[in-house]
């Protein structure tokens, strides 16, 4: 038991120290591609297609979730007639 608790004590230490390792420096300049997308009006474009694609996803969830639904009423409905 004590070299399972000295094992993970050494696994922690060496988690904390890679994470300090693996840190990213910080961006001086920005990002280009977004400054450059911002800069040429088309950044309008992009966040365009990414509601338009979020839209289509939620509409056709909720579609599916609607027909689902009156699947499940069918399915009530036919069991309760055989049982009857």
């Amino acid at each position: 038991m004590r070299l399972f608790s000295r094992f993970i004590c050494l696994l922690a230490t060496f988690l904390l120290f890679s994470q300090h390792l693996l840190a990213q420096q910080p961006v001086t300049n920005g990002v280009e591609m977004a400054d450059q997308l911002r800069a040429d009006g088309k950044i309008w474009v992009v966040v365009a297609v990414i509601a338009a694609v979020f839209t289509g996803i939620i509409v056709y969830l909720v579609r599916l979730d609607r027909q689902i639904g009156k699947l499940e009423e069918e399915a009530k409905d036919k069991k309760k007639q055989f049982s009857l």
